[in-house]
């Protein structure tokens, strides 16, 4: 990616962490670590998710350092720091990411003590360099009050730039680092795939995209979503979904997702072990725990999460499972997205957000 080596330059050169699709923060100060703190990298760690995790670590022996920034952007600060590694553990990534960390070999082979209660085939079955924790969805939402008709909102991601009435009530990211971003882009762009086409795409899904972009509103760097819904600047928009239920909660907003007949990106997160960590041992502590039944299951119950711990699905927050079932998954090929993700987001950031 055109960002990736710029990215790099700068984490290598000044230490700050790049903005993401959440607000880039850690949940330590400034200062030298103490012996054996972790330093763990995350895209799933905002909405309190971090505090209650280095609350519950802390209780079972552990202590942390968080960092917390969106998805593509912790996949490119990982690549940077590669030669000189400072995270020691990294989770919340999709196969598509950890796969791309995989290749440049920033991850080290584990197997955690849970390994044989997931679906091993939905991490990294074969090195065996990152394992699934949780399931879920990425998804078209929109406010239940702007819509009382099911017929009247939107159903799919193409209604947003085909129908005039959605026009200008939607909204679009205005920075492409977040993996929600990134996967919804990977499922609408998966519907035109053109193999002789530009990077693999159709024209007609370059023109989807640009329309997409277009008549959407972009969003606003550090305001929610939902604080645009409950302000009534847009209607609809993207979302994951542990993320819809604690908005709804924060900005007393009620919104419904669309259940498209094509499907909806399901992603599963992973959790690894970055090569080079001097606290190995530690870190493989940290992901034995992280992992099992009993932190997954209540990781589920606080924050409405689906995991992939067969002994802590049993155990699950039941809405959450419930929801998640009730999404068709979206075929896509997911090696062909990780072939052309960095091209197709270069290509957007440079002929759709550019202009």
């Amino acid at each position: 990616m055109r960002k990736t080596i710029t990215a790099a330059v700068a984490v290598l050169a000044t230490g700050l962490i790049a903005t993401g699709c959440t607000s880039p923060s850690t949940t330590a100060t400034a200062g030298t670590d103490a012996p054996e703190t972790l330093v763990v990298y995350s895209n799933s760690v905002s909405d309190g998710r971090g505090d209650w995790l280095k609350k519950e670590a802390d209780i079972a022996g552990f202590k942390l350092r968080l960092v917390d920034l969106g998805g593509g952007d912790i996949r490119n600060r990982l690549l940077a720091e590669k030669a000189n590694p400072i995270a020691d553990v990294t989770f919340g990534l999709n196969n598509v990411y950890f796969e791309s960390l995989k290749k440049a070999k920033v991850l080290d082979a584990y197997t955690p003590s849970w390994a044989g209660k997931v679906d091993a085939s939905a991490g990294d079955e074969a090195g065996k360099e990152y394992w699934p924790i949780v399931r879920e969805p990425v998804m078209l939402v929109y406010n239940k009050a702007a819509y009382t008709k099911p017929d009247q909102a939107p159903s799919d991601w193409p209604d947003l730039w085909t129908k005039k009435q959605f026009a200008k009530r939607y909204e679009v990211p205005s920075d492409l680092g977040g993996a929600t971003t990134q996967m919804v882009l990977a499922g609408i762009l998966s519907r035109y795939r053109d193999d002789k086409g530009d990077l693999g795409v159709s024209q007609a899904g370059w023109d989807a995209v640009k329309a997409y972009f277009q008549d959407g509103v972009p969003a606003v760097p550090g305001t929610d979503l939902y604080a645009q819904i409950a302000a009534g600047k847009v209607d609809a928009g993207q979302m994951w979904l542990a993320g819809k239920a604690t908005r709804e909660q924060q900005y007393k907003v009620s919104t419904e997702a669309a259940h498209p007949k094509t499907g909806v990106p399901m992603v599963v997160q992973q959790v690894g072990l970055v090569k080079g960590t001097k606290k190995s041992a530690e870190a493989k502590k940290f992901i034995d725990w992280f992992g099992s039944a009993k932190v997954q299951a209540a990781w589920s119950k606080q924050f409405q999460t689906v995991p992939t711990n067969k002994d802590a699905l049993a155990q699950a927050d039941p809405a959450a499972v419930s929801a998640t079932d009730s999404f068709t998954e979206q075929a896509i090929d997911w090696a062909f997205v990780a072939q052309h993700l960095d091209q197709w987001i270069e290509k957007i950031e440079l002929d759709y957000l550019a202009n």
